[in-house]
């Protein structure tokens, strides 16, 4: 909490007791609820003028059409991955038929390969 330790909080309390007495604590708790209230309000009302702003000014649709296009850009480069990914394998695999056809004929051609 702030930074504060239950030490660090028992040692302020301790101070508040001694300075304003046991018979002004309530009322000085009391104050500061009331002042947490109103800012806590007073930040709810600013957050909602600022999301009504946004919406009158389109902001609001402007970022998910951003989203959107993001997603479907990232779908077009996972597809174009899969597509190379795919062709890589084919090759390689057709590379590999290739020097297996090789090796069959140098084998059976006229420097024969004892087994």
């Amino acid at each position: 909490m702030f930074g504060i330790g239950g030490g660090e909080l028992i040692f302020i309390m301790f101070v508040a007791l001694m300075l304003f007495g046991t018979d002004k604590i309530p009322e000085i708790a009391r104050n500061l609820g009331k002042i947490m209230a109103q800012l806590k309000n007073a930040t709810n009302d600013i957050k909602s003028e600022i999301q009504k702003g946004a919406q009158a000014n389109g902001l609001d649709k402007t970022f998910e059409e951003l989203h959107g296009n993001f997603t479907g850009l990232t779908q077009d480069i996972e597809t174009e991955v899969n597509k190379a990914k795919t062709q890589m394998l084919t090759e390689t695999a057709q590379t590999q038929n290739e020097v297996a056809q090789s090796l069959e004929d140098i084998q059976e051609g006229p420097i024969k390969r004892q087994k």
